[in-house]
């Protein structure tokens, strides 16, 4: 059975994805310190380490949705779907997040490919019929959104918009 390709559709997703889980970074960039405030309010677990960590900002989450909303709306998407992608994105970044914590890894940690894993692959799987992917669209989106995220990172570190390579 062939399955073809759908590159408008991983395109989509991609650019969903990029907008949802760069806007936090650039806002940060913009911003500084400014209305940093821990989605987990410094909770720390039994285990003696943060829910989430700092770096996990409310001003993050609100930036996410607000521009994946923008450009949602570019690409003729609902606004509300485009908040629910942003914020799907999200909830996936802070499992990788609580599970790294979890295990041992410092905040702000590489854990290769875990990190991009969630935020990718939650969105994804629930907007799957309304962007329409098929299973090996999602894999490849999963995938390139990997790429992007190791090859990009280290130039916007050396442009001084991120605070680490990766």
């Amino acid at each position: 059975m062939d399955m073809p390709l759908c590159t408008a559709c991983i395109s989509t997703a991609l650019i969903l994805l990029v907008s949802a889980n760069g806007a936090p970074v650039l806002t940060r960039t913009l911003l500084g310190s400014r209305y940093e405030w821990s989605v987990d309010g410094g909770i720390k677990l039994g285990d003696g380490q943060a829910l989430f960590g700092s770096a996990k900002t409310w001003r993050g989450l609100i930036a996410s949705v607000c521009v994946t909303v923008g450009v949602g709306l570019a690409l003729e998407m609902e606004p509300l779907q485009a908040g629910l992608f942003a914020v799907l994105a999200m909830l996936g970044d802070l499992s990788a997040s609580f599970c790294k914590r979890r295990i041992g890894k410092i905040e702000s940690s590489r854990a290769r490919g875990f990190d991009t894993l969630p935020e990718s692959m939650l969105p994804l799987l629930v907007f799957k019929g309304q962007l329409g992917l098929s299973g090996i669209d999602i894999v490849l989106t999963i995938g390139l959104f990997f790429l992007i995220e190791e090859f990009v990172s280290p130039l916007l570190y050396k442009w001084h918009i991120r605070q680490r390579p990766y």
